[in-house]
């Protein structure tokens, strides 16, 4: 690793605006925003993946490896990604640093706990929760009901057992009622921070959120309870974007943290717009697949904070696409041709959706070495046919020199191709529509199901004023539709919406389908099984 005053030098940021945690990460000063406001934009670019599988996409480890081998042909590149959460680290899917020849590093840091981000998310979450509950048991002067708080506890770790709780049992503890914890990465501080401009629109967006309700139905806000400015000063920090680096000294931008299936699985808006003022191309990822964190990424991120984006690679792998076209998780190793083929249907439905933005796309197959040739070259012939560019991608082996035909292939498209961006549906569309202009355009669903709690919410945050703020669908990653086992590219299923949540501080309202829940619980055999210091006192296992 080099020091990070040198990896900041090589983009040009001076070391007034880098805070050192340590010698190899740093927070960037707020001030640098400002001071580079009249230096021109950067290309942005969204790297993102079909439906994720048990054998891993590697959508994380193609960004990383992208802009490490843009860097090697000549353009300056900055990725931007998002904070690792302890959740899945020590869940199911592990690190989420890269790994091998394309990871950020130190990757042990930055997945555990990094500078404190997610745990001053945390703490601002929960102080809000205190205060209400402290607002209640002193005397209720707002008219709470208590049966309508809806702001839960939060924290950055997996546990089903929280998900549904009772606070203030026993005498002297507060008013009882029941509460919950969700996970931080699906926390409402969580977007607010990661979709706000600066300090300023940070302290608003914190003052509108809503987290209860009076017995006469009027909303309680965070500024009703008086909670914002203690939650400002936690936030203090967590607000400045962190920078680190790759494994060959490529800058990356790591900021803020929302799950893609329950939250809007986007990097913050501060930190990509510092990126996009200092490099040439800035290389960015939306969570999970293109039918959850792309469509976020533009409905949502760019929509609100008022980004053009240039172009999108969508990451594909020989095992995914065997895997969505039937073959058994334990035989995606071995060819299956017709599985392939079946599955190239999921890939093809990724790429029409993201024309639909309005962005020109290409296709990074991501390589594994036991991938048979054959198959890979039925990708490519596939997607020949589209009219898509598609490159092999050897960036986990190789680094920087295993994405150079990918990176060469991104720089043609960027120089011969207009992006003209566009929102799936504009502002003014019903609440309905817009959750029903996803589900047919994206999704490919016949239509929805609303609950009758679903649509009574609908209904009165429509009234209230909320009716023209986009949509954050809660859904399964695993398919197109809100039905896990749903592989391919399946159509014409209904999907089940089972509530409505506002986020008025982060500026949309979140429609939670099918089983989808904002607490994760831990699998059968955990990643914190294998994760270990080494005698060294390493840590071992993360990755």
């Amino acid at each position: 690793m080099k020091p990070i005053l040198e990896v900041a030098g090589s983009f040009g940021i001076a070391e007034q605006y880098v805070e050192m945690y340590g010698r190899y990460k740093g927070k960037l000063d707020l001030s640098i925003n400002h001071d580079l406001r009249n230096r021109p934009d950067g290309k942005l670019v969204l790297v993102t993946a079909m439906n994720p599988t048990p054998a891993g996409e590697g959508k994380t480890l193609t960004t990383i490896g992208l802009a490490q081998a843009l860097n090697a042909i000549g353009e300056p590149t900055i990725a931007a990604l998002r904070e690792p959460s302890l959740g899945p680290c020590f869940g199911m899917k592990g690190g989420a640093t890269g790994d091998n020849r394309a990871q950020i590093v130190p990757a042990d840091e930055i997945n555990l706990h990094f500078t404190g981000d997610l745990h001053a998310i945390t703490s601002a979450h929960n102080l809000l929760a205190a205060m209400i509950d402290n607002h209640i048991f002193q005397g209720n002067s707002l008219q709470i009901d208590l049966s309508r708080i809806v702001w839960k506890r939060a924290m950055d770790m997996n546990d089903r057992s929280l998900r549904q709780i009772v606070v203030g049992i026993g005498e002297g503890n507060g008013n009882v009622h029941e509460s919950g914890f969700m996970i931080t990465t699906a926390s409402e501080v969580m977007a607010v921070l990661c979709l706000s401009e600066d300090r300023g629109d940070l302290k608003q967006r914190l003052a509108r959120m809503v987290v209860a309700y009076t017995i006469s139905g009027e909303p309680v806000t965070a500024e009703s309870i008086g909670a914002v400015d203690p939650m400002l000063v936690l936030l203090k920090e967590a607000i400045k974007p962190n920078l680190v680096q790759t494994i060959e000294g490529t800058p990356v931008i790591v900021h803020g943290g929302p799950f893609a299936n329950i939250a809007h699985g986007c990097s913050s808006v501060i930190g990509t717009k510092t990126a996009l003022k200092l490099a040439k191309i800035v290389v960015t990822e939306a969570g999970f697949g293109a039918d959850l964190g792309a469509e976020k990424f533009f409905d949502i991120k760019c929509r609100q904070a008022g980004l053009s984006p240039d172009a999108a690679v969508l990451v594909v792998t020989v095992k995914a696409l065997k895997y969505n076209g039937g073959a058994p998780k334990t035989e995606l190793d071995q060819p299956n041709q017709p599985a392939l083929i079946s599955g190239l249907a999921n890939m093809r439905r990724h790429l029409e959706n993201l024309v639909k933005f309005g962005v020109p796309v290409m296709v990074a197959i991501n390589h594994f070495s036991n991938d048979d040739d054959n198959e890979v070259a039925l990708i490519i012939e596939e997607c020949e046919r589209l009219g898509i560019q598609a490159t092999v991608s050897d960036v986990w082996a190789e680094g920087s020199q295993g994405g150079v035909e990918m990176a060469e292939a991104l720089r043609e498209m960027l120089n011969s191709k207009t992006a003209s961006y566009a929102p799936l549906y504009p502002n003014d569309l019903p609440l309905r529509d817009k959750i029903e202009t996803i589900v047919h355009e994206i999704y490919r669903g016949a239509g929805i199901k609303l609950s009758a709690k679903s649509e009574a919410k609908l209904k009165e945050l429509e009234s209230g004023g909320y009716g023209t703020l986009p949509v954050c669908m809660a859904k399964t990653p695993y398919s197109f539709s809100d039905q896990p086992s749903l592989l391919g590219a399946p159509e014409n299923f209904t999907v089940q919406v089972k509530d409505v949540t506002l986020s008025a501080g982060a500026g949309f309202v979140v429609i939670h389908t099918g089983n989808i829940v904002t607490m994760p619980g831990l699998p059968r055999t955990p990643a914190a099984h294998r994760i270990h210091l080494d005698e060294q006192g390493q840590v071992a296992g993360l990755l």
